[in-house]
């Protein structure tokens, strides 16, 4: 099992960028990917970014494409999300999720961290 803590969340005007970092502990080296997904009140979760672990291939959700760039440090277990140009339609609560080799699901996820955007 993988542990995942997320931080960086808070309240930013449109317009402005946040950086959200989330750590992984535990059996990571069975991780293949990670991912940033969101949820709004009233919403279903929706995927973001995510980024495989070994390769650093990266898939974007065409609502962030442009804006949002996900990135890893192997070496420090973390996965970032940096967010640029953000709107009042990307407040949610984010998290951290991570996919074991071998599963097609992402099965572990972070506490979960707000981000609320003002116009």
């Amino acid at each position: 099992q993988v542990q995942l803590v997320e931080s960086g969340g808070g309240l930013v005007q449109a317009g402005g960028s946040l950086r959200l970092s989330c750590t992984a502990s535990g059996r990571t080296f069975s991780t293949y990917a990670m991912g940033w997904f969101r949820q709004a009140p009233g919403k279903e979760r929706d995927v973001v970014a995510t980024i495989t672990w070994r390769g650093g291939s990266t898939y974007y959700a065409d609502s962030v494409k442009g804006r949002f760039t996900i990135s890893r440090d192997s070496a420090k277990n973390t996965v970032y999300l940096q967010m640029n140009s953000l709107k009042p339609e990307d407040t949610a609560v984010y998290y951290c999720a991570a996919q074991r080799n071998g599963v097609a699901n992402f099965g572990s996820w972070g506490q979960g961290t707000q981000v609320t955007v003002s116009s």
